[in-house]
């Protein structure tokens, strides 16, 4: 699988397709060639897998403040101010 696969099975991966990939994807899945659509959703799952794994290792808890600071920004119907 070339570079531009790659990139643009990571990018379905990560949820943030385009519709300019979204026809490339469908381009591919429509081609005659099972092994490289294999290949791409093999390499979709590796990449999900990978940022599930990544997710869960750098998962932290929120500062109990949290919580209060956007109730009351919705509440204020206003964007909560970063601290």
């Amino acid at each position: 699988m070339n570079e531009r696969r790659i990139d643009l099975a990571h990018t379905v991966a990560l949820g943030s397709i385009d519709d300019e990939d979204h026809q490339e994807v469908q381009e591919l899945f429509d081609s005659e060639d099972p092994v490289l659509r294999a290949e791409f959703i093999q390499e979709v799952r590796d990449t999900k897998e990978a940022l599930a794994v990544l997710a869960t290792a750098t998962a932290a808890t929120p500062p109990p403040s949290l919580r209060a600071r956007l109730l009351a920004a919705i509440a204020a119907e206003q964007p909560p101010v970063a601290s």
